[in-house]
């Protein structure tokens, strides 16, 4: 039953994003045929600027969208899940979904070992979320985070899609409560092998957590499409 509900979820945000906004998007890199198959175990998205970023679901099929509603995992901010309307929207939506907090309190690597063997982990490295201003909450430069390189070294086959926002602040911004409708909105995608992007990587564990931060934090800067 929990499955249908969060198909269903999936499936009106999809369709109302797709009435409510005209999403613009294209691959950067070569893809299969299909892609949105249930070989892509991690999809990640970039320049996080809004909790409306499921409206990018539009791009997805909805027999992919059966596939997430069974099977997405996603790491949350405690404080987000701890929010009365916003964390329940969040947990009906995904079926395992995992708080996670800032601090050192094992947190992260209790949600590592909730990753099963056929999840699809659904992420924002950046850890939070950009302000108009360009910087987060704190006022620091928007910068990938070590958690998502945790996770590619842990998945051991598949793909992962990186989704490379245009930004959402003209929809909505941080702080603001509803959003603008009839906005367009942009995206690019990069399809890659897991293993092969793995087998790329030089060095022991933390060089290559490094590397593949270094490398995330170059396509965050260089990749985003223009700003619609």
């Amino acid at each position: 039953m929990r499955h249908l509900l969060a198909f269903l979820l999936l499936a009106v945000v999809k369709t109302g994003s797709a009435v409510f906004f005209r999403c613009t998007y294209r691959w950067l890199t070569d893809r299969p045929a299909n892609p949105w198959t249930a070989n892509v175990r991690l999809i990640v998205f970039l320049n996080h600027t809004s909790l409306y970023e499921p409206i990018f679901l539009q791009i997805l099929p909805y027999r992919y969208l059966w596939h997430l509603s069974a099977h997405a995992n996603v790491p949350a901010a405690d404080v987000t899940l701890n929010r009365p309307m916003v964390g329940r929207f969040w947990k009906l939506l995904i079926p395992n979904i995992v708080g996670v907090s800032r601090k050192n309190d094992g947190s992260w690597e209790t949600y590592l070992s909730s990753i099963k063997s056929e999840a699809v982990v659904l992420m924002a490295p950046e850890g939070r979320m950009k302000r108009v201003n360009g910087l987060d909450k704190q006022g620091r430069p928007m910068t990938v985070r070590g958690g998502v390189a945790d996770i590619i070294q842990r998945i051991d086959s598949g793909a992962m899609v990186i989704c490379l926002s245009g930004g959402l602040h003209h929809v909505q911004a941080p702080g603001q409560h509803f959003p603008k409708l009839f906005r367009g909105i942009s995206a690019h995608l990069q399809y890659l092998d897991l293993p092969t992007y793995r087998a790329g990587l030089a060095g022991d564990f933390r060089e290559q957590k490094l590397a593949i931060v270094q490398d995330l934090q170059r396509r965050l800067e260089k990749d985003c499409p223009q700003k619609v």
